[in-house]
């Protein structure tokens, strides 16, 4: 396909950082890469090379952030020439792409969820998407459609399942008054926890706990957006340690 104008527009919740969402090569160089990267929407563009590669055409973008919350997020890529629109969640951000080329010459397959492996260093780095897609259109046509009533030749579709699958996972929310107190674990010579946690707060206690017969005790909190870890110990000459990241 050598297109003008192109219009991608699709769905996706994942609770994954990394991962490929669209991916199309051509071969004149041309190439359209749209993935997650430490949670944020990544698009790669190049509409081409000329045979001297004077013409430095890649182009990347970067939008969004805390993507892999596991809630729907919404994409359109608008292109006409080197003008691109790309809308995230309702947010458009408008460029202009590099390099002196208009047309999109994709002459190798799409591919959505990933990338096949081509050999290059960039295609075996990547992650593959692992999470949920819906209402996937490209330039008019329903890919998701397609791809379900296998009307979609050549084309392979692996390991796909036509539908969503929850985590198990169950959030907590705490507002600025409210904590969960468990039950101490006593004879116990391992102290181990683990959570994840999101906030807009740069300040705030997340684990408070004293150790039995007075031995200490052991903090994290979060001050100025880093997290702190204090351990108190009352029966050694070094009697605390701080570790901050």
């Amino acid at each position: 396909m050598k297109t003008l104008k192109d219009v991608i527009s699709l769905k996706f919740k994942t609770s994954e950082s990394e991962g490929v969402i669209f991916h199309g090569e051509g071969q004149q160089g041309d190439y359209i890469t749209l993935e997650l990267k430490k949670a944020k929407l990544v698009l790669n563009l190049n509409l081409g090379i000329n045979q001297l590669g004077s013409i430095y055409g890649h182009t990347s973008v970067m939008t969004g952030s805390l993507l892999d919350d596991h809630h729907w997020h919404s994409i359109i890529i608008e292109r006409h020439g080197r003008n691109i629109n790309l809308t995230l969640d309702r947010h458009m951000q408008h460029f202009r792409t590099n390099g002196e080329f208009d047309y999109l010459d994709l002459d190798y397959e799409i591919t959505f969820g990933g990338m096949p492996f081509s050999g290059k260093p960039s295609s075996n780095s990547r992650k593959n998407f692992k999470g949920c897609m819906e209402s996937i259109n490209y330039n008019g046509n329903n890919i998701t459609d397609l791809a379900k009533r296998k009307k979609l030749e050549p084309s392979n579709v692996g390991n796909l399942s036509f539908s969503c699958v929850e985590p198990h996972t169950v959030p907590v929310f705490f507002n600025a008054t409210s904590y969960l107190e468990l039950p101490g674990r006593p004879s116990q010579d391992l102290f181990s926890v683990s959570f994840l946690f999101r906030t807009w707060n740069p300040n705030g206690l997340l684990v408070f706990s004293n150790f039995a017969d007075d031995l200490g005790n052991v903090e994290i909190d979060i001050n100025e957006g880093k997290v702190s870890v204090h351990i108190n110990v009352t029966q050694v000459k070094k009697n605390r340690i701080d570790i901050s990241s």
